[in-house]
């Protein structure tokens, strides 16, 4: 288990099966608790990545991330670097109008100190953080979430919006169909205050056949 979160995952899991029995019989099923943390230098770069992998297959995704990546020199990319970027080198890179503009406002926004560094995030709420990203084009609460996740490793996450995330709810407390958001949220209550590590079971669910 990584020694690395801002919890102690078996602390987490013992929990979770104290609380809700259920979630606790995934837990055996699937075995240990194996999230990875996501490096990434600045706050910047990790939702840049995030822009560009927005509704694309992993592999089409990275293939443009890399094209992008190669615009910049060292020690890019920086938001100035960005900025200094025509739209037509963006879009030839394979990046979408949109998906430019996005990127161009989350350069701006980082300069002006509306996106938190890494280090001022370390010192925000969960809520913070998700209201200061969130104002980002392109960058909605699920990728907020998402940061909080994988690159912050906060322990107390819960992205009920999420469609494969429910979709595992629906496998392990046999709901039949996918619930709605508020279903999954009313029994995240008892999973508090580790329902990221919960939240990584259920997409665990969501991905297995066999449970």
């Amino acid at each position: 288990m990584s020694s690395t979160f801002a919890f102690e995952p078996r602390r987490a899991i013992r929990h979770l099966r104290a609380a809700d029995p259920a979630l606790g019989e995934l837990i055996a099923t699937v075995g240990p608790f194996r999230m990875e943390q996501q490096a990434a230098p600045s706050t910047f770069i990790a939702l840049g990545e995030a822009i560009v992998y927005q509704q694309l297959n992993g592999k089409a995704a990275s293939a443009i991330y890399r094209r992008v990546e190669a615009l910049f020199g060292p020690p890019g990319p920086t938001p100035e670097q960005l900025l200094a970027l025509s739209d037509e080198q963006l879009r030839g890179a394979g990046l979408s109008g949109a998906k430019a503009r996005a990127l161009r406002d989350l350069a701006e926004r980082t300069l002006s100190g509306d996106v938190p560094t890494l280090e001022e995030a370390e010192t925000m709420t969960d809520a913070e953080i998700v209201q200061r990203l969130s104002t980002v084009r392109g960058v909605g609460r699920w990728t907020a979430e998402m940061f909080l996740i994988f690159r912050l490793g906060r322990p107390d996450v819960l992205p009920s919006g999420d469609y494969g995330l429910r979709r595992g709810f629906s496998i392990v407390f046999g709901t039949g169909s996918v619930p709605a958001p508020r279903q999954v949220e009313e029994r995240g209550e008892k999973w508090r205050p580790y329902r990221t590590v919960a939240s990584w079971y259920l997409w665990r669910a969501a991905e297995t056949t066999t449970l």
